[in-house]
């Protein structure tokens, strides 16, 4: 079994963070109900299939919950990783890291999202 079967990542301004990731990624993020669908709780879910490896999460605003700082990296996987990454600044985030290789293991950049969150892209080219 893999050992990540979801994430969340919080942030203060839901239509940034929205417009980030879907710019970064060139996804569609969708509206997801949260659990007990209070308004004190807004998600934005990932795409996924669960007929492919990998796991899914969402983008989460939440009061009480502070964003930022690098605790967690979430990791999501790219054909090239330098292509997502050159995305990242134009989208209003910033590069920690430009495409580094990690040997046998492929290769990840290493950016900072609208919300001062830490995320990494993988790619084994």
């Amino acid at each position: 079994m893999n050992p990540v079967c979801w994430f969340e990542i919080y942030v203060d301004d839901m239509s940034r963070a929205k417009a980030f990731y879907q710019t970064v990624l060139n996804i569609e993020l969708q509206d997801l109900q949260p659990p007990g669908g209070g308004p004190e709780m807004q998600m934005m879910a990932f795409p996924s299939s669960m007929d492919q490896y990998g796991a899914t999460g969402a983008l989460v605003k939440m009061a009480g919950c502070e964003v930022g700082g690098y605790s967690t990296i979430v990791y999501f996987s790219c054909e090239d990783c330098a292509v997502e990454g050159s995305r990242i600044v134009a989208a209003g985030g910033s590069i920690h890291r430009e495409k580094l290789s990690i040997g046998e293991h492929g290769f990840i950049v290493l950016g900072v999202d609208t919300e001062g969150n830490m995320f990494g892209l993988h790619s084994m080219k």
